[in-house]
């Protein structure tokens, strides 16, 4: 017969080790020190897009905002494509290779399953031997790398992370799909995160809708020869415009600020109504400054919120210390957000 304080097979008896292991510590806060970016050369006007799709470049800018977006070339690889925003968000960070701690990459595009492009694009950064990986929570990668860089630093498991944020999109583009061929676009951004003394970055709110994931993803073309992007765009837009607006709110409030203390807003540059859906529902004082990336870049992707913040760079429209809302939102559905300090 079995004794009643015997341990069952769902329970376990916790003893006293026999040796005391060590923790692992790391910094008590962490911030972004860095950023960086990759625009490929090629600009795509709204002119010549229409003699690939039946459109006009009046009703493409009106339904999203955009005139231009940048297509990579063939010698723009996402590796190349990659390196560049690392390196350079490295050298404003002011770390060598030898002092990354991990590479985080954010993709839904690396053009094969297997080798991932994480431990490549480390090698690139002269970084060989860091832990590296590929991640994909498709628009919302760059955001959700951020979050566990600053994990990774806080735990004592890396000092410093790079989180590149990557995409071909023309490479799974369906041109003959009208209502999102034109959004679609190429490029890559990049952040180094590292330890800091006082807070930097504020509690990330992120999550996902499994049960909505066939709004947003990859189908078969008819002859099931390739897969191709689709999208349910009205869908998405509601999504986007109701939820995703809500869980902004909530990075705002975890962060311990409200709409008034905020300097700069940066969403996923998916289409500017969207944002624009999205400011009302946040209730941004005229102040706030406002990333427009979509305009001339189009949507990338994973790589969408580093490039919007490097513009906003670019432009003279922001400065180190500012208080940033960013958040990513797309394919899953995922979505993750933060309020963090610029560098």
């Amino acid at each position: 017969m079995t004794s009643p304080n015997a341990p069952t097979a769902t329970s376990r008896t916790h003893r006293a080790p026999r040796v005391a292991l060590k923790g692992s510590t790391g910094s008590p806060f962490a911030r972004v020190l860095g950023f960086g970016s990759y625009r490929p050369r090629r600009r795509v006007d709204n002119e010549e897009m229409c003699r690939i799709i039946d459109s006009t470049p009046e009703w493409i800018e009106q339904r999203s905002g955009i005139i231009e977006r940048r297509w990579a070339s063939d010698d723009e690889t996402l590796l190349h494509m990659c390196t560049e925003a690392g390196k350079m968000a490295m050298e404003r960070a002011g770390i060598t290779g030898d002092q990354v701690g991990a590479v985080i990459l954010a993709t839904v595009t690396w053009p094969v399953r297997t080798p991932a492009g994480g431990p490549q694009v480390a090698a690139a950064l002269g970084a060989n031997g860091a832990p590296a990986y590929d991640q994909s929570a498709g628009c919302a990668g760059f955001c959700y790398g951020l979050t566990q860089a600053e994990g990774l630093v806080r735990s004592g498991a890396a000092e410093y992370v790079v989180v590149i944020g990557a995409d071909r999109l023309t490479d799974i583009t369906d041109f003959q799909d009208r209502s999102s061929a034109f959004l679609l676009a190429d490029g890559a951004g990049a952040a180094v995160v590292g330890p800091s003394d006082t807070p930097g970055m504020g509690p990330a709110v992120w999550g996902s809708d499994g049960e909505a994931s066939g709004v947003m993803g990859m189908t078969p073309t008819a002859d099931g020869s390739e897969l191709k992007f689709h999208m349910q765009g009205r869908d998405v837009f509601k999504w986007a415009c109701t939820y995703v607006a809500r869980q902004s709110a909530e990075m705002l409030e975890k962060a311990g600020i409200g709409p008034e203390d905020l300097d700069v807003f940066i969403p996923h540059q998916a289409n500017n109504r969207i944002i624009d859906a999205m400011m009302r529902t946040l209730r941004l004082p005229e102040h706030i400054t406002v990333a427009r990336d979509i305009k001339y870049q189009g949507n990338t992707s994973s790589a969408s919120v580093p490039l919007a913040i490097e513009r906003l760079y670019d432009d003279n429209l922001v400065e180190s210390g500012q208080t940033a809302l960013i958040m990513g939102f797309g394919a899953g559905l995922c979505y993750a957000g933060q309020v963090i300090q610029l560098p």
